[in-house]
């Protein structure tokens, strides 16, 4: 078996730096095909290497297949490959002439609700794959819910398997009308529904020759052109301070600059800022750049503030302008997917890690854990297992600059940690989900860290 992929010419850097970039995640359920679609959107958009597709073209031809399993280019553990499944998130990186992508392959099964969360946390689209002879399924659900709360700004409804109903408009007009309804309950802003065959190609790279019924835009040209219209650029201005610069050389004796990547927003010099959690106040009186001073700097660049006062300032802490700070609290109230196999429970002492600061908390309550097939909420559930997800009360050691996760992403977010072995315990996001949740009742705990 040969190749039949065409040598192409390599983007320069010149024509990477003047594209824009999308992180995109794909989810869906068992065996709808996410695989298969981004072996295919790699493939026919010329983002394979050759070494990659003989690889792929051997191992199909040992499984008796006629044709390259182009699923085979994400499924990289070998259980993926043995069960036809996805069980981690794959990352690939791609580029065309009009835009460079960070796609991540998210798992279908249920169990593996919270490597979706993982996958689809940085994304700025979804796209979710439907079998078209299934229509929507509870795990569609799950993820156009998953999306909802990740506040990912576009979702693309991938109808798959068209060839296997006869490619027939009615068939794709039910299942889009059906998810556009509930994706709308969600408070999905925006849904773009496409009817595809990624085993075939239809609409995917190129556009199909048997569903002339369809005048959108295949799959890539939708990637291509979506606007990225969250601009992080002019949200509020933050800065997670990651290490203090004191280099103490005769050239920079009194040299005091505190360096981080710059989370949402820009600074400017001259900016009037306040340093979190303390609410000491200054200016900014330079700004480095790869060692260079700037006038500006904006996110995600990673940048060293110098500020005109000497005030004490560590890691950890938030740089911010002083007239549009965010408040401080110690009872953090969120929602919340809990990623590790042992259950967190009410009164759990845990690590809070915020940006770069890290505190001691306490788990207070759990008024709700959210049902996400039909988004009802079971109340005061008393702990959250693997993959469960829901609202929770948090007690802090000390103040934290926390932002609405529906304002940043960024800084709306957190994890929680195991303090007795580091693991990652919950991953969170501040503020309302699109459910209300029960009031929380407030208990109050004696018993160790109660703050």
């Amino acid at each position: 078996m040969t190749s039949t992929t065409e040598p192409v010419e390599p983007l320069s850097v010149e024509q990477l730096s003047e594209t824009t970039l999308l992180r995109f995640a794909t989810a869906g359920s068992v065996d709808d095909g996410k695989s298969t679609l981004v072996g295919r959107l790699l493939h026919d958009s010329k983002s394979v290497l050759v070494d990659q597709l003989e690889a792929v073209e051997r191992a199909s031809a040992s499984r008796g297949q006629e044709a390259p399993d182009l699923a085979l280019l994400t499924d990289g553990l070998r259980a993926e490959r043995e069960q036809g499944i996805t069980i981690d998130v794959a990352y690939r990186y791609f580029a065309t002439p009009r835009r460079r992508f960070i796609l991540a392959d998210t798992p279908g099964h249920v169990q593996y609700t919270r490597n979706m969360v993982t996958g689809a946390s940085t994304a700025e689209l979804t796209v979710i794959l439907v079998d078209a002879r299934n229509g929507v399924v509870e795990q569609t659900r799950r993820h156009a819910a998953i999306a909802a709360l990740l506040r990912v700004p576009h979702v693309v409804l991938a109808v798959n398997k068209m060839d296997l109903v006869d490619y027939r408009e009615p068939v794709f007009a039910a299942i889009a009308e059906e998810f556009t309804a509930y994706a709308t309950e969600l408070g999905v802003p925006e849904v773009t529904a496409i009817p595809i065959s990624a085993l075939a190609g239809d609409n995917v790279v190129e556009p199909s020759a048997v569903m002339d019924w369809y005048g959108g835009p295949t799959v890539l040209e939708h990637l291509e052109t979506v606007p990225v219209s969250h601009d992080l650029a002019h949200c509020h201005a933050r800065l997670p301070v990651q290490y203090v610069i004191r280099p103490q050389t005769t050239e920079h004796r009194d040299y005091r600059g505190y360096a981080g990547q710059i989370a949402a927003g820009t600074f400017r010099v001259g900016d009037e800022v306040t340093v979190l959690p303390s609410g000491r106040t200054s200016k900014v009186s330079g700004i480095d750049l790869l060692g260079e001073p700037v006038d500006a700097a904006w996110t995600p660049q990673s940048v060293t503030l110098l500020l005109q006062d000497d005030i004490d300032v560590s890691r950890g802490d938030l740089i911010v302008p002083s007239k549009d700070a965010p408040a401080t609290t110690q009872d953090v109230e969120a929602t919340v997917c809990h990623v590790a196999d042992a259950p967190l429970t009410v009164g759990h002492r845990v690590l809070l890690k915020h940006g770069t600061r890290t505190v001691k908390a306490i788990v207070k309550d759990i008024p709700a854990r959210l049902t996400l097939d039909d988004l009802s909420l079971h109340p005061h559930p008393g702990q959250l297992v693997a993959n469960d997800i829901g609202r929770v009360k948090i007690r802090t050691a000390e103040p934290l600059p926390a932002d609405s996760y529906a304002d940043s992403r960024r800084t709306g977010s957190f994890i929680l940690i195991d303090p007795s072995d580091g693991t990652t315990l919950t991953a969170g996001m501040v503020g309302e989900s699109f459910a209300a949740p029960e009031p929380v009742k407030d208990e109050a705990d004696d018993n160790g860290w109660d703050f």
